[in-house]
């Protein structure tokens, strides 16, 4: 390690273009300007200036200073120090510089150079000793900024001229450099992938998958704290699971509610990963803020920290919610109020409840050619089909579209499907022409899903600065005079106010109508001469049908929504202001008017200037729905041009098509595909899981064979599903009946490679704490031996479990019988004894005879009396070499039961 680092403080001052000439013709350089986040420790030693020493006195050089020293010095105590002014939600203390980001490739090793300045190496990331897991997009409310990707490295992993373990957050110039340097960085990572000495050829038998869906919905009585026990205040709870969500505890009253400025911090094993907006109330926030937290490594537990922020302080932890994730059951949304348990240690009182939304997903990934059957059948029909049989026969609504549209992207057929199911919902008739495409079916909910995949920028340029003007100034305008309650007077101001604002938005909308995408141009397209085929033009009643089809779309279901509610669509960090929200429907209102041609409002005199607007404004509502309507050969000269230069992208395309050809089977299908980003096995294992737990939870039982020519496709689809699912369970059998030979490394070739210790596989080698230091003492657990943390699908060979004392309460939703249970860390059967053996309960359903979903149906039900649930509680921030502690408990493996079946 000390070899590798004296070169790199030494070639600090030189220019990224002469710092590193590869020696072999096979070395690769890729560039991109990009900002990196400093912490204000990072930044204040960065502004330190060089100290000078005479030989001869060993004593600071005073002639060798110069004039701007004193004053860089006395500035620096100002600067250097945390101001504590600037510590509440929206005023972070970190700094974004601008850098060059320098990706050098040298057989084997391939290291990410960070400069700042354009010629001081600020930091080295050895990105061949990271796991895909580690480099992962960052959710936007860390920093308020889109586009940002996080680096969780360890200081074994990366240099840096500043001593740090925080994570590297790069911001990138626009979402498809994004895309295109995480599908860089990760082809030359180290994907999660088990059994790589079982099938070396194929890189392994498996991968994984885990992603935690979290919405954050209100609280209530935030701050005001009472006792656990009502019979013994301050006592600990005998079982601390009997406070469960949804159940608030009536036999105490209510208490006094706080005024005061809250928002909450999301955690996931220690690392921050989201924070809310700051709301204020009578301890009654309304939040409505959903995360997606994708591709995280192995997880245990997810804390959500409220705190109330102080003007003139720092913020003050009201409490904090803890969850064992392990215990939840995969695929299942679990809704409910939560209780926030006071931080203070010592102190078993609760502080208030938030309502909480949260999905766990972990699923096990085949290779590609394990679906082959499963994509075949799917290919059969329209992709749109699928989603109609599988909301009506199995239920899935929320969970599944998602997926089966990633599927239909990546084999090109997604536009293809919606046409050809436009041209089912269009049948002539008369009775349909009023409500065509305003229904809520599945043609529509898929177009809503399209157009919000292939739109986000076009929506950005429509009325992205409009609505954040008005969030911003807080616009609170009201035109009906029983809700203001105010004269006339006050009433046509209000009105002026909204003719003006809603001029705004149309000017911005119509000003952006040439970004239009092309998917969306086509789609529109093909709708509008639809309409005007089947129904024809010469009549007065339809003349305007084809043009308020398109608005139906483009409109009702895109524009308009974004405006009701900017912070589902990125536009706005959380849920506005009752007023402002107000205004923002009276705006959406208007322009609906307009997207549907119609000039009469249903006001009286007051909303005459809102008439005028209508009026004047149709024709060019027309014109806008024309242009939306039209693909263009070219590109239009309005829009920017691409940041990424096109050789870049083509350099980086074609070395990513060499590593894959050169790569492992699941190597290469860990890479996500561009420009989309898309994971085609990934979406496919869920899709099947989901089919499996649904079939099981709806006893539902296919009654068609494979190529038996009997039956419909939903069944053969079902029976494939269920195909995928045996073949997962016989790839970790595999795995769990055969010893690992030796750890799973990549091959290291170069010296430099060689001399930088590599992480354990495959997992992070440790967890990095949170940008945001926030300690909260609770109670603490005995610690526990060190082992290195591998996932509950991959047994080991140590296979003596114990539990651990009960600590703080872990979900209120935990139920015991319904745990899912962890293999022992690094644990190896090669044949699984029938004393540490439990096989599941073999339930009455359809899918009895085979193994159940390895994904989710795999809770194990503890029988022995004297045993006790295992509660764990993790601080907010742990020191790095004490994170392991937690991700090394041992469990019954989730798979031992099914394998002994």
């Amino acid at each position: 390690m000390s070899s590798s680092k004296s070169p790199r403080r030494q070639s600090s001052s030189r220019p990224p273009t002469t710092r590193r000439k590869p020696s072999q013709s096979a070395g690769k350089e890729f560039r991109v300007t990009a900002e990196v986040c400093l912490s204000a420790k990072a930044s204040a030693a960065l502004r330190k200036p060089t100290v000078l020493y005479k030989r001869s006195h060993d004593r600071l050089d005073k002639s060798g200073e110069s004039p701007r020293k004193s004053v860089d010095s006395s500035s620096r105590k100002v600067k250097e120090k945390t101001s504590w002014l600037s510590l509440g939600r929206h005023s972070p203390t970190e700094q974004w510089k601008p850098a060059i980001c320098q990706l050098v490739e040298e057989d084997e090793a391939c290291i990410l150079n960070i400069y700042l300045e354009e010629t001081m190496l600020y930091q080295s990331i050895y990105v061949y000793s990271l796991n895909h897991t580690d480099i992962r997009p960052i959710h936007h409310s860390l920093f308020d900024r889109k586009d940002c990707l996080g680096i969780y490295c360890v200081p074994g992993q990366m240099w840096c001229a500043v001593p740090s373990s925080d994570p590297v957050f790069l911001r990138l110039p626009d979402e498809e450099t994004l895309n295109l340097w995480l599908a860089l960085l990760r082809s030359y990572a180290v994907p999660e992938t088990y059994g790589r000495w079982l099938s070396p050829s194929d890189g392994g038998l498996y991968r994984m998958w885990r992603q935690v869906e979290l919405t954050c919905h209100q609280g209530r009585n935030l701050g005001t704290a009472r006792p656990l026990n009502p019979a013994a205040a301050g006592a600990v709870p005998d079982d601390p699971s009997s406070l469960v969500a949804g159940e608030p505890d009536t036999t105490r009253g209510e208490p006094d509610a706080l005024d005061l400025d809250v928002y909450c911090e999301i955690f996931v094993d220690g690392c921050l990963c989201g924070r809310t907006t700051v709301k204020r109330g009578l301890g009654a926030p309304d939040w409505l803020e959903r995360f997606v937290l994708a591709d995280l490594p192995q997880f245990e537990n997810l804390e959500v920290v409220v705190l109330r922020e102080k003007r003139l302080s720092k913020p003050v932890v009201v409490g904090v919610v803890s969850i064992a994730l392990m215990n939840f059951r995969r695929g299942e949304h679990i809704d409910g109020w939560f209780p926030v348990l006071s931080p203070n240690p010592g102190t078993y009182a609760q502080t208030g409840e938030l309502r909480l939304k949260l999905r766990v997903d972990e699923e096990i990934i085949l290779p590609f050619s394990e679906y082959s059957g499963l994509l075949q059948t799917f290919s059969s029909r329209n992709s749109l089909d699928w989603l109609v049989d599988l909301e009506s026969r199995l239920k899935l609504k929320n969970t599944i579209p998602h997926h089966i549209i990633s599927i239909a992207i990546a084999k090109d057929v997604l536009v293809h499907d919606i046409l050809e199911m436009a041209d089912r919902e269009v049948d002539g008739t008369l009775s349909s022409h009023n409500t065509l495409f305003r229904g809520n079916t599945v043609l529509t909910k898929t177009v809503e899903l399209f157009m919000a995949r292939y739109g986000s920028a076009f929506l950005e340029a429509s009325v992205g600065a409009p609505v954040r003007r008005v969030c911003t100034d807080k616009i609170a305008i009201e035109v009906d005079p029983l809700r203001s309650g105010k004269g006339a007077r006050s009433t046509e101001k209000n009105v002026e106010a909204l003719v003006y604002w809603c001029q705004e938005f149309w000017n911005s909308i119509y000003e952006a109508r040439h970004e239009c995408p092309a998917e969306m141009r086509r789609l529109f397209e093909h709708v509008r001469r639809l309409v005007e085929r089947r129904y024809g033009l010469h009549d007065e009643q339809n003349r305007d049908l084809p043009s308020q089809s398109v608005s139906a779309f483009c409109f009702l279901r895109f524009m308009v929504p974004a405006i009701l509610h900017p912070h589902l669509f990125g536009l706005w960090p959380g849920l506005p202001d009752a007023r402002v929200q107000r205004s923002l429907t009276l705006i959406a209102k208007v322009i609906q008017n307009l997207a549907n041609l119609n000039a009469s409002v249903q006001k009286e005199d007051f909303m005459r200037g809102v008439r005028d607007f209508l009026t004047n404004s149709v024709p060019h509502m027309v014109d806008y729905i024309v242009v939306v309507s039209t693909p263009e050969p070219q590109s239009p000269s309005t829009s920017s041009p691409p940041i990424v230069d096109k050789s870049d992208r083509l350099r980086i395309m074609h070395t990513l098509r060499q590593r894959g050809l050169a790569a492992p089977v699941l190597y290469r299908e860990a890479t996500p595909l561009l420009p989309h980003v898309l994971d085609l096995p990934r979406h496919l294992a869920v899709v099947s899981a989901l089919v499996v737990r649904y079939a099981h939870a709806r006893n539902y039982t296919p009654s068609t064979y494979i190529h038996s020519g009997t039956g419909d496709h939903f069944d053969e689809f079902c029976t494939r599903c269920l195909q995928v699912e045996e073949r997962a369970l016989f790839r970790v059998s595999q795995l769990a009946s055969k010893p690992r030979r030796q750890p799973s490394q990549p091959s290291i070739s170069s010296p430099l490679a060689a001399s930088i210790p590599l992480p354990p596989s495959p997992t992070s080698p440790m967890k990095i704490p949170g940008r945001r230091e926030r300690r909260i003492s609770l109670p603490k657990s005995p610690k526990l031996p060190k082992k290195s943390a591998r996932p509950s699908t991959a047994p080991g060979t140590d296979s003596s479990p114990y539990t651990e004392p009960e600590s703080m309460p872990m979900s209120p939703t935990s139920d015991p019988e319904h745990m899912l249970s962890q293999s022992a860390p690094n644990a190896v059967e090669s044949v699984p004894s029938p004393d540490r053996t439990r096989s599941l309960r073999r339930l009455n359903t359809p899918f009895s005879k085979q193994p159940r979903s390895s994904s989710t149906d795999s809770a194990l039900t503890r029988k022995a009396t004297g045993e006790r649930i295992t509660r764990t509680s993790t601080r907010t921030q742990e020191a790095s070499n004490d994170s392991t502690d937690d991700s090394t408990r041992k469990r019954k493996s989730i798979f031992r039961g099914i394998l002994r079946r």
